[in-house]
C-alpha cells in the first residue's frame, strides 16, 4: 500500500529487454515507492511484459544480429551512449545504487531516477531508457537493456517529483554502465558510471549464483522453474543417495502482515533453492505451511525436484493479515496445529534428515515434549534454518526452536546471505558425516 500523499499512476504500461550479442530476454524492473514530503511525490508503478506487451513492437531500435554478434541502435542513441556525455535537456536526476547481495546469492545493482513532473505535463508522454553495460574484463562486448514507459496525461501546474528505478545483476567483478533517457521530443538525460561488485574477504568460499564478470538481467519471478541439476547416484556410503523433507513456514517476518515482503519471499524461496540445488541429494519432500491460517499449503512427497511454480500458485492461496474467528478465539489454536505438523511430519518421516525454515513462531506455549516423545529416539538429524532480519530484536528461542532443541538438532539464524552459505554448509556436513556412520554400523564385520 502507497503511503499518504504518494500518488499511482496505475501501473504504467512498460516492457524491458535485455540483448547480450544475439540473445534476447526479458528483464525486470523494481517499483520505488516514494517516501511522504511536503510535496507530492508520484511513483511510477512498473508491471513488466514479455513477448505479448502492446509496446513490443516499438523495441525494435535494440535487436540482435546474430551473424556479427551486435546490436543494432538508433544512431542518435548510440551517439549518447558513445561519447558519454552528461546531458540535462530532459531534467532527471539519475543515481546509481550499489551492488548488494541478495539471498539468491547474486549482486543487485542499478539506479534511480527523480524526474520533475512539470516536464512529463501533457496529453501524454513515452519516457525511452536505453543503457549498456560493460564488464571491465570484456569491454567490447556489452550488454544492452532498454525500458519504456507510456505516461498519462499530466497537469501543466503538477506538483512533485516521478521516481522510477531499474536494476540488473552482476557478478563479482568491475563494471562500467553508459545510461541515457530521453521523451518523444527527444529531450536527453544521459549519465554514466562505474560500478565494483566484491566479497568481503571473509566471505570469499561463498559460491555465488553468478559467475564473476557475468551480467544478467534481475529476475522478480520468485517461483520460476529451478535448472535441472546432476545429481549422484549414491549417497556418501555408497549406498542409496540422500533424501530431504523440508518443512518451511511460509510467513512475512510480521505475523500480522497483510502480504508477503519481496525481501521475505526472495529469502526464503532462496532457502528452498539452495536447498534443491544440493547434487548430493536425489530426492525431495517439501511441506509449505503458513501459521497464520493454521494449515498446511503445499506438500511434494520424494521428489526429483522442487516444483517452484506449483508452490508459487499454492502460496497465492494464502490470506495473510486475516485470521478465522474461531481460531481467534483459542488460544491453543497454533499450538495445537504445531503439534500436529510435527507428529505428522516427524513421526512417518523416512528421510535422511528433516529441515525446518521460516521466521519465527513465538507462541504463547510451545508443543509438549510428550507430544513427540517418540520421534526423540530416530535416527535422523533435525535441523532449523531461522530466517530472522533482525534478531538483535527478537533474540528469545521460538515455539520450533524449542522443539529442534527438544530433539537435540541444530538451529541456525538467517539474517544475511552469507548466514544462508554457511548454514548450508554445516548441514549438510552433519548429514553426510551422519549417513557415513549409520551406513558403516550397519555394513557386516
Amino acid at each position: 500500500m502507497l503511503e499518504k500523499n504518494v500518488f499511482d499512476f496505475k501501473c504504467f504500461r512498460c516492457t524491458m529487454k535485455f540483448i547480450k550479442l544475439s540473445e534476447e530476454t526479458g528483464a525486470s524492473m523494481n517499483p520505488l515507492f516514494g517516501r511522504t514530503g511536503h510535496t507530492r511525490r508520484v511513483v511510477l508503478a512498473v508491471t513488466l511484459l514479455v513477448g505479448t506487451s502492446p509496446l513490443a513492437k516499438s523495441q525494435n531500435m535494440l535487436q540482435g544480429l546474430s551473424s556479427r554478434g551486435t546490436v543494432q541502435l538508433l544512431t542518435s542513441d548510440a551517439a549518447v551512449l558513445e561519447t558519454e556525455e552528461t546531458r540535462k535537456d530532459l531534467p532527471c536526476s539519475v543515481t546509481q545504487v550499489k551492488p548488494l547481495l541478495g539471498f539468491d546469492l547474486r549482486f543487485h545493482t542499478g539506479y534511480e531516477i527523480v524526474l520533475p513532473l512539470r516536464e512529463l505535463a501533457g496529453e501524454g508522454d513515452q519516457l525511452t531508457i536505453v543503457f549498456k553495460v560493460a564488464s571491465d574484463n570484456s569491454k567490447d562486448s556489452p550488454s544492452y537493456f532498454s525500458q519504456k514507459y507510456s505516461v498519462p496525461n499530466i497537469e501543466a501546474d503538477a506538483k512533485g517529483d516521478a521516481y522510477l528505478q531499474g536494476g540488473f545483476d552482476v557478478g563479482e567483478g568491475s563494471y562500467h554502465v553508459s545510461w541515457m533517457m530521453r521523451d518523444r521530443m527527444e529531450r536527453v538525460c544521459a549519465s554514466s558510471w562505474d560500478v565494483a561488485a566484491t566479497l568481503p574477504a571473509k566471505d570469499q568460499n561463498i559460491k555465488l549464483a553468478i559467475t564473476s564478470n557475468a551480467i544478467d538481467v534481475s529476475e522478480r519471478e520468485f517461483f520460476k522453474d529451478e535448472p535441472p541439476v546432476t545429481r549422484l547416484n549414491t549417497g556418501p556410503d555408497g549406498g542409496d543417495p540422500l533424501n530431504v523433507k523440508v518443512l518451511i513456514n511460509f510467513a512475512p517476518q510480521r505475523p500480522s502482515a497483510a502480504a508477503m515482503q519481496p525481501i521475505d519471499t526472495s529469502a526464503l524461496v532462496s532457502i528452498l533453492r539452495n536447498i534443491s540445488r544440493e547434487p548430493r541429494i536425489r530426492k525431495f519432500s517439501v511441506v509449505a505451511f503458513n501459521m497464520n491460517d493454521q494449515r498446511i499449503v503445499y506438500r511434494q512427497e520424494n521428489s526429483d525436484q522442487i516444483d517452484f511454480p506449483e508452490l508459487g500458485k499454492a502460496l497465492s492461496t494464502l490470506k495473510l493479515g486475516m485470521v478465522d474467528y474461531k481460531k481467534l478465539t483459542d488460544k491453543r489454536s497454533e499450538t495445537d496445529f504445531l503439534t500436529r505438523l510435527i507428529h505428522d511430519e516427524l513421526g512417518s518421516n523416512t528421510s535422511d534428515a528433516v529441515i525446518f525454515a521460516g521466521p519465527k513462531v513465538m507462541l504463547d506455549e510451545a508443543p509438549a515434549p510428550d507430544s513427540y516423545k517418540d520421534i526423540t529416539a530416530s535416527s535422523f538429524p533435525v535441523f532449523y534454518m531461522n530466517y530472522n532480519l533482525t534478531p538483535q530484536q527478537n533474540p528469545w528461542r521460538d515455539a520450533i526452536g524449542t522443539v529442534v532443541k527438544k530433539l537435540r538438532g541444530y538451529e541456525y539464524t538467517i539474517s544475511r546471505p552469507r548466514d544462508l552459505w554457511s548454514a548450508w554448509t554445516d548441514i549438510m556436513g552433519r548429514i553426510v558425516k551422519l549417513k557415513l556412520v549409520a551406513g558403516s554400523s550397519t555394513s557386516p564385520q
